[in-house]
């Protein structure tokens, strides 16, 4: 509801004006930081439990002058008051997890906001969703904080008559309809001569800008503590996640297996260079492909992030770093690791220890890069199917230049440069300088009914490729993914941190 949104200070100012007055007094630039608000549609972590998510919130928006046995009391005197003592170690569920009942979804909601005291709850169309047993539970639920001396404000759509009975007295029986009567019986109630009187006796010779209002966002805590609380649940939400988590590893494992046993031991001859080429060349564009997965990263928790940071949870860098940490450590390195490890000897690379760990180095370092990149054009996207569109066709452009579907330097020189933006380049370009550096390629050719062994070296076949096979050479590609992954984190990070918070 938009005007609920401007009374809570979650509506855009621009375009808006006139003033918010509470108690006679303008609202507070970080209003919406001390006021709670509780989304029309419940945005709360279906991986943790009832109790978990308390927590959270409790963490975050309580000072850390209160000590944790004072916040661990204070979350279960909720899951008391809220009816949820049955259901508090429950998650509260996903679309692949059985979690709570819509109805203690909502509660659970509603503690979320509770848990620091606001002066004011906004509720934004409380009943949505819920049956008609379970919408009124929550509104008696309501009905009792109010009872208690809280201020609840909320908007609510076509509810059922019973619901409007919970107002202070019985409605007049008429023809009209139950919202004009409701209209009908305010205007000639006590209540709106007394609210409109004072109204005009607060406006009376007030002037009001048209500017934007100012909108800031304080917060309870320090970075570092906020950062040790984001990055536990993100860590614990992708742990107890099997969809993102243990499948994805175990596809990299299979996969993995079937291209070790297609290119199972390289032969050191000209078969060699080919099976060696074909093989590096899926290994780094694979880890450019699998990337694709973090697209949804920032995406499936739009909603969440954004009600989070503008109710002062959190900042936005902390976020960031927590989710890149996660999705880093867990999907790109420890997949990028376990596959390298098995198709490097079942392939059978060059068989040194220096060798390989520059290989695993080169192939983590190309997954990084396609994430960031991956990352900094999906994170203000808001459906992940256009993000991955864009990102295939990316990768696709980049594969072309990538420098086995074609010679480089054979490619005209207004085209030529295109390979200095194609991320699989440079980790092709690495892993084949690592790999073909000291190899000798022989094969026996018959030449007037002799054998005789003609041998070639590594060396020879980078140069034909126009490869410059040095140290800066080969470390050169390693700064380019560096500096690559780098600038697209920061416009990753630049896009979440404008992307619209408000309504």
């Amino acid at each position: 509801m938009a005007f609920l949104d401007v009374l809570a200070a979650r509506k855009d100012p621009a375009g808006l004006s006139g003033e918010v007055l509470i108690d006679g007094a303008p609202q507070p630039p970080n209003f919406k930081c001390l006021s709670g608000y509780v989304v029309q549609d419940d945005v709360v972590m279906g991986t943790l439990t009832v109790r978990e998510n308390l927590c959270f919130s409790a963490a975050l928006r309580l000072p850390k002058s209160i000590c944790q046995l004072e916040k661990d009391e204070k979350v279960e005197r909720l899951i008391q008051e809220l009816g949820l003592s049955k259901v508090a170690d429950s998650r509260v569920g996903t679309q692949l997890i059985r979690g709570v009942s819509g109805g203690e979804r909502k509660r659970t909601s509603i503690g979320m906001e509770l848990i620091f005291d606001p002066p004011v709850l906004f509720l934004d169309e409380p009943t949505t969703g819920l049956d008609a047993s379970t919408a009124n539970s929550v509104l008696m639920l309501l009905k009792r904080m109010v009872n208690s001396g809280r201020t609840i404000i909320l908007s609510i759509h076509q509810p059922r008559y019973s619901i409007y009975q919970l107002d202070e007295e019985q409605l007049s029986s008429s023809l009209k309809g139950i919202e004009d009567r409701l209209v009908e019986e305010y205007k000639n109630s006590t209540s709106y001569k007394q609210t409109k009187s004072e109204l005009e006796r607060i406006v009376q010779g007030q002037e009001y800008s048209t500017r934007p209002k100012s909108r800031t966002i304080t917060y309870s805590t320090s970075s570092c503590h906020q950062f040790n609380w984001v990055l536990r649940r993100t860590f614990r939400n992708l742990m107890l996640n099997p969809q993102t988590s243990f499948a994805q590893m175990g596809v990299m494992i299979l996969l993995a297996l079937v291209v070790g046993a297609i290119f199972f031991g390289v032969k050191k001859n000209s078969s060699g260079i080919q099976n060696r080429m074909g093989a590096l060349f899926f290994i780094t564009t694979n880890q450019c492909f699998s990337s694709i997965s973090s697209a949804e990263l920032f995406i499936t928790e739009r909603k969440l992030f954004v009600h989070e940071y503008i109710s002062g949870y959190y900042r936005v860098s902390v976020y960031f770093l927590s989710k890149i940490l996660s999705d880093v450590l867990t999907l790109r390195t420890i997949p990028a690791i376990i596959f390298s490890c098995v198709v490097y000897w079942m392939i059978g690379l060059k068989s040194t220890a220096e060798a390989f760990f520059i290989f695993l180095f080169s192939i983590v370092l190309v997954s990084y890069t396609a994430t960031s990149m991956t990352l900094a054009i999906s994170a203000d996207q808001t459906v992940v199917a256009i993000a991955n569109i864009v990102i295939n066709m990316i990768f696709v452009f980049m594969m072309i230049f990538s420098g086995l579907l074609v010679n480089l330097p054979s490619v005209a020189d207004w085209l030529n440069w295109l390979k200095y933006l194609s991320i699989p380049h440079y980790g092709l370009v690495a892993v084949e300088i690592n790999e073909f550096i000291g190899l000798t390629l022989c094969d026996m050719r018959n030449t007037s009914g002799l054998e005789i062994q003609v041998c070639s070296t590594g060396k020879d076949f980078l140069s034909e490729q126009g490869i410059d096979y040095s140290t800066w050479g080969l470390w050169q590609n390693h700064l380019a993914l560096g500096i690559m992954t780098l600038i697209f984190l920061i416009i990753a990070y630049l896009k979440l941190r404008f992307i619209k918070k408000f309504t």
